[in-house]
């Protein structure tokens, strides 16, 4: 990227692997396909996850790596919700160091690549961004790929995505050009005495580097929120006579974007804006905005409100959306629960805007689409208008179509029971394993 800050454009990235596989680690060999993609960088690697006996002895060859890093890079696989207990063994001898004196990491960043099937990697996820944040690193956010992503072109794009707006934000986050072609739709519950939330709006719109149209749900004439009555399932018309399914889809899902504003009422968006989201029905279960980035400016003690954290993000995730970043009000940055200044919620918008940057879904996503698609294709007789919307993008992605895949397991399986095979086999299984991962880099 241009103008990067660090001398040459060079910076030192040190890869702590957490797999007891090593370098054969399929999680692993997405750092191995970063450094072949993006070559002028210094990297080293500690591969924590197979050494880490090695490294409680003695200390000091980790100790020196970690004091010339300038990005910690934790690249791991999903274990039991959290980290490999490897992994988690090398972050407490980190603090030990820490404490000890003998180690300090504050303004150095962090981020980490993960590979899984998303089953609660957001767990795993937050327990890195909480220690690293312990550690006054600089949190990034990470990369939570599924294992297979870097056999395909869309998997190893969004690596490389990935890479490059955690360069971005290594930078400072410096301004995008102008976008005239693209605009957002600001979302706010914005009541007349609310100063604090409209002062953020102003100082998030003063950042933004395209144009944008603000949308005062509290002043949209809402009949009353969602009946419940299945009227829409056919053809997405709301029985309500306030077109608020209309306007909806003009006014706020024609927009590249969408920033949502409020003020915390009750552990919530408030009662006004629960009843934005129920009259959103009239999409069904179509994920309509997926692709667009969102964000939100949130007044109130954020940091209190766990339930609600989880509300966003998961609702992001589960849209398909990537989640730019939550700013409060107090303008300060706090990795632990996933905030940032409102100045940088509008540079990362605007940089996805901009590399229509998006991230695979996690578990929230993952997870909440799953139970979608099986819903929908049981009731496909009466909600056509989703029914139709799942076949379009391919979300009937049932894992009974696999065959050839189930086949192949069945194989591994075979082989993986046969005593005689599996002694003469030794480490060539793992080795088998990462082969097509060292053939994708290699092309």
């Amino acid at each position: 990227m241009a103008d990067f800050r660090y001398p040459n454009n060079i910076m030192n990235i040190l890869i702590l692997n957490g797999s007891p596989k090593g370098a054969n680690s399929i999680t692993y060999h997405t750092c191995l396909f970063l450094q072949r993609r993006y070559p002028n960088h210094e990297y080293h690697v500690l591969h924590v996850g197979q050494c880490i006996k090695q490294i409680e002895r003695d200390f000091s060859y980790s100790l020196m790596l970690l004091n010339q890093a300038d990005l910690l890079l934790f690249c791991y696989p999903v274990y039991t919700f959290l980290v490999p207990s490897q992994l988690h063994r090398f972050v407490e001898l980190m603090k030990e160091q820490v404490d000890a004196g003998c180690l300090c990491l504050e303004g150095k960043y962090a981020t980490q690549i993960t590979t899984s099937k998303h089953f609660y990697d957001v767990t795993a996820h937050r327990f890195i961004e909480e220690n690293c944040s312990d550690l006054h690193l600089n949190v990034l956010p990470g990369l939570s790929a599924d294992m297979d992503d870097l056999l395909h072109e869309k998997g190893r794009g969004e690596a490389a995505s990935y890479f490059e707006f955690v360069q971005y934000q290594m930078d400072g986050c410096p301004e995008v050009d102008f976008m005239s072609n693209k605009k957002v739709a600001i979302v706010a519950d914005l009541a007349p005495e609310d100063d604090a939330l409209k002062g953020m709006i102003n100082g998030f719109v003063e950042k933004l580097r395209c144009n944008h149209k603000l949308v005062n749900i509290h002043d949209y004439h809402f009949m009353g929120g969602c009946l419940s009555c299945f009227h829409c399932s056919a053809d997405g018309k709301c029985v309500y006579s306030d077109n608020f399914d209309s306007f909806l889809r003009q006014e706020i899902q024609t927009c590249d974007a969408i920033v949502y504003a409020f003020t915390i009422k009750n552990h919530s968006m408030g009662s006004r804006f629960k009843m934005y989201d129920d009259r959103q029905f009239c999409n069904g279960h179509r994920t309509v905005t997926m692709g667009s980035p969102v964000a939100y400016l949130v007044n109130g003690k954020y940091d209190q409100e766990s339930n609600l954290q989880m509300v966003i993000e998961g609702r992001a995730n589960v849209g398909g959306n990537y989640l730019c970043g939550v700013a409060v009000n107090d303008g300060t940055a706090n990795a632990q629960h996933r905030t940032c200044s409102v100045d940088q919620v509008a540079a990362r918008l605007s940089y996805a805007l901009a590399h229509h940057y998006r991230q695979p879904a996690n578990f929230f996503g993952v997870g909440g689409m799953t139970i979608f698609r099986d819903l929908i294709y049981l009731m496909r007789g009466m909600m056509r208008a989703d029914h139709k919307f799942f076949k379009h993008h391919g979300q009937y992605n049932f894992p009974q179509k696999q065959w050839l895949t189930s086949l192949k397991m069945y194989f591994v399986g075979w082989l993986m029971h046969n005593k005689k095979i599996m002694a003469k086999a030794g480490t060539k299984m793992n080795e088998g394993m990462v082969k097509p991962y060292k053939n994708a880099i290699e092309r």
